[in-house]
């Protein structure tokens, strides 16, 4: 369902067709203009989009907040406000992708909450089980529950499932992670950790090679170019990122970034020394990784 060229060039062949929308990426909006004014703008093309394909959607489905594989690149919550009104509008169902921006991840249990909305089907998973084993649910609410409800005899069920639906141990270890956000203030202690993240790193606005630090809750982004005034990318093949991992690792965290974008997502427990250390390291990385 994504636009990650490298997977569909490799997958083209056996991936079903769709219709793709563009992106309402903050990182791309003007100077001057606020991520609402921008995500807010850019909603114009899904809505011309449902508009023309409306009678032939079965659904939009959209990862809520940041696009993570995509660069976790950011948005407003206002775009899905007005998504969640669009799709009722036009009698098309909403898929929210919240796999990897669940459970406290973008500073609400779900990202989702940001916006006031809730879509008619929820992916989760990750953060479901703390991510000691896998394991992912979809959701959906009672429209489409009624829709497959009916008497036996006129196998209306939905039935999809595979040899490894509902493992007991990766339930056991589910009920396990929701126990203990019923029982502790992660949420509170996350949007803490949020703040001294953003702290952390806040030097960095001002270094010539960091053209952007973008933040949803416990996910905080830096965006590297080789000139931050007309954005212009360092080449991919010259790999800076590699440079800030292998740094990383000679220091003993691990940082994993995403060609040119370094990002933050640790464990919610993270400390704030730790958090204290990984922003050091980073910024040598950094200046590793830039300094030619």
């Amino acid at each position: 369902m994504g636009n990650v060229d490298l997977y569909k060039a490799t997958y083209g062949p056996l991936l079903m067709d769709v219709i793709t929308v563009p992106s309402p990426d903050c990182y791309l909006r003007e100077p001057g203009e606020s991520w609402s004014e921008y995500s807010t703008r850019q909603f114009a093309h899904m809505e011309a989009t449902l508009a023309a394909h409306a009678d032939e959607v079965a659904a939009v489905i959209v990862e809520p907040l940041i696009q993570c594989a995509g660069n976790m690149r950011m948005y407003d919550p206002c775009y899905l406000t007005l998504l969640r009104a669009a799709c009722d509008r036009h009698g098309v169902h909403l898929i929210a992708d919240e796999i990897a921006v669940g459970f406290g991840r973008t500073g609400t249990l779900f990202a989702c909450e940001q916006a006031a909305i809730s879509p008619d089907f929820l992916c989760l998973s990750k953060g479901l089980t703390g991510g000691y084993l896998p394991l992912s649910v979809v959701m959906t609410g009672e429209p489409v529950y009624q829709a497959f409800y009916d008497e036996y005899t006129k196998l209306n069920a939905f039935l999809h499932s595979h040899s490894y639906t509902g493992n007991p141990l990766a339930c056991a270890a589910a009920l396990g992670t929701l126990g203990i956000f019923a029982a502790e203030p992660i949420i509170e202690r996350n949007r803490q950790l949020a703040q001294q993240l953003a702290s952390s790193v806040a030097h960095l606005a001002d270094h010539p090679h960091v053209v952007e630090i973008r933040q949803h809750g416990m996910v905080l982004a830096i965006e590297l170019a080789k000139n931050k005034t007309t954005r212009e990318p360092f080449d991919w093949r010259e790999r800076r990122g590699l440079r800030i991992y292998r740094h990383a690792l000679s220091r003993g965290a691990l940082l994993r970034p995403i060609g040119n974008v370094l990002y933050f997502m640790p464990p919610y427990v993270v400390t704030p020394e730790e958090i204290l250390l990984l922003a050091q390291i980073s910024t040598e990385g950094i200046e590793l990784a830039t300094c030619d």
